[in-house]
Formats: C-alpha cells, structure tokens, sequence
C-alpha cells in the first residue's frame, strides 16, 4: 500500500477530459453494464455528520468511494465534502489505484447528465438555466455543451458575488451569461430536505418565483439543478414542454429541487429506478402525496442509451442521485490512461 499511486484532482481532469467521461460512461452501458444491480449505498451517521460508502464492480475492476460530510466544516474553513475513492483488480482485488473522490464526482456528475441530455433534450438546445454557482454548476455548463449547441447561460443563486463569478467563467467560454439572484422557490408544495453531493450552493424556500428569473426558466431549452436546495427550486409550470431539466443535487427521500407538477408532467429518466425509489425525493415525495405512482418512471440510464425511452410532449426530466458504477466507470478510464 506504501506505493500505492494517487492521482489528484489534476491528474484526474487530464487523463479523462469531460467528453471522454461521457463517452466512457455510454460505452459502458452499451456493454451491459446494468445500473439496477449496482450495490445500495450505505450512509452511516457519525458524530461529525455522515459517511458515504458507493462499492462497485466491473468486469475487470472493482472500487468504492468514501465519502465524509461534516456540516460543521464551515465555521473551521474546511471542506464540508471530502473523499477518496480506492480502485482494485477484479480478479485478485489487489488494489491498484488512490485517486481524488470529489474530483471524481465532480467529473462524473455533470458527464453522467450530459450523457442523459445527449439522448433526452432537443437537438437545437442553446438555452441553459443553472440553479447553483458551486463545482457541480460550473460542472454541468461545461458537460451540457459537450453534446448541445449551447450559447446562452443564466445562472441563479442566492449570492449576488458567486453567481456573477460563475458568469464571468462562463463568458470567458465565449457564451451570453448572466447572474440572476432573485430567490428561487416553488412556493405552497415546498418540502424540507438536503442532499449534499452536488456542492455548496443552497437554494432556499421563499416567495413564488418572478421577474428574470421566471422568465429565463420559461424560455430554457436545458435547466440544470445543481443546489442543496431543501425545497423545489421553481415552479413546475413555468417549465416549458420539450424542456430538458436535470436535477442532481439530492439523495434523500425527502430533498427534492423539483416540484410535483414538473415531474407529473414530465417524462422522466432515473439511473436506475432502485436508487430512484429509495433515494431521490424528487420522485419519491410526489409518489407519496399521490400525484404520481412508480410506473410514471419511464426507463433508467441503460434503456434511454438503448432508445427504449419515448419522450412525450411535456418536459423531460432526469433525475440523478449520484451510483457507484459511474464512479467505477470514470476511475478505470482515468487508471488505464495512466498506465
């Protein structure tokens, strides 16, 4: 274990630039790979907040992601979110590999929302909304261009400074981009939770969404949910049909950044439905307030990249908790490009 190699958030990003972490990810489906027999992931409560435990196996891999969120992070100047991910041989389960585990996250989230896009959104989508100004938001901009013609960005957060900041990275691009700072929220149907994968940037509940804001999600062919948010983000009906909303900021039952009407609306793409059903509240509150049943799920990852997935005339939507495999998936690319 002495010599064990670590590869850093660096490392990471130049062995498998963003179009190769989509490209990985859809072959690997394309090979069989079925998200539904992915391990369940253990969340265990500690003192300090949570432990995240995402075991996987592939073929010639096996690995597992831990992951600490400790809240109280904040007030010592710490990351609230750290990690590292641990890759071993899958014939002899020598390990192999130490690498980054939030650089992967943030590698494979955004490229596992693009590739769900790729298949999901209309062709001609120029117009994004990012909810969120964190690692995920930025992220998922540039993922989202990766496989649409993306020209214009509206980012809305709740801090004036870093919703501007991720503007400016975003016209540095070479795209249209703006900050928008009026609060977001879905209004009476806003339920409490938290899901703390996706980043540092929270939306909070208040006032019915309007002004620029409401105008941006209603002319948005992509919308992007990269928040903490405990409550949906805007109103459902804003959503215009033949949108394309990803949402991938919780993982509880009861953290949702999308309202029941969206989602009842919607065609909906999960990454695999046993995650979905346990974790994503984004389906899971809607099903239990009745608006929706199960079977409202049309497909996971797998049967959208199989074109087993008819999008209807509303909205799409693809709703990620964040599995194991896509980490598997992204860390053995990242291994055998630097072996």
């Amino acid at each position: 274990m002495s010599g064990l190699p670590y590869l850093d958030a660096a490392t990471l990003e130049r062995l498998v630039p963003i179009g190769r972490a989509v490209a990985v990810l859809e072959d690997a489906l394309r090979a069989g790979l079925d998200p539904e027999a992915t391990p369940p992931r253990p969340i265990v409560d500690v003192p300090a907040g949570q432990l995240l435990l995402m075991p996987a196996s592939m073929r010639r891999y096996v690995g597992v992601k831990a992951v600490s969120i400790a809240p109280g992070n904040a007030e010592l100047g710490l990351p609230r979110i750290q990690g590292t991910y641990l890759l071993f041989d899958g014939d002899t389960l020598a390990p192999l590999a130490a690498m980054d585990g939030i650089a992967l996250t943030s590698l494979r989230t955004p490229a596992v929302s693009a590739l769900a896009v790729r298949h999901l959104a209309e062709p001609g989508a120029r117009r994004l909304v990012v909810f969120g100004s964190g690692p995920q938001a930025y992220g998922h901009v540039l993922a989202l261009r990766e496989v649409r013609p993306v020209e214009d960005v509206t980012v809305v957060a709740r801090d004036p400074g870093r919703a501007e900041a991720l503007a400016a990275r975003c016209r540095e691009l070479g795209l249209t981009a703006r900050a928008r700072t009026d609060p977001p929220a879905a209004g009476p149907e806003a339920d409490p939770g938290a899901g703390p994968e996706a980043g540092p940037e929270a939306g909070p509940a208040v006032g019915p969404v309007a002004g620029p804001v409401a105008e941006a999600v209603a002319a948005a062919d992509l919308i992007a949910c990269c928040t903490t948010a405990r409550d949906p983000l805007f109103p459902g009906k804003l959503a215009r049909d033949g949108v394309t909303v990803v949402a991938v900021g919780s993982h509880e039952p009861d953290a949702r950044e999308l309202d029941g009407d969206l989602v009842a609306r919607a065609t909906v793409v999960v990454e695999a439905r046993a995650s979905a059903l346990a974790e994503a509240g984004d389906v899971i509150v809607p099903i239990r307030r009745g608006t929706i049943t199960s079977r409202h799920l049309a497909g996971n990852l797998a049967e959208l990249i199989a074109g087993r997935v008819v999008a209807g005339p509303g909205p799409r939507v693809f709703k990620s908790t964040g599995m194991a495999w896509e980490d598997l998936v992204v860390a053995a690319a990242a291994y055998e490009a630097w072996t």
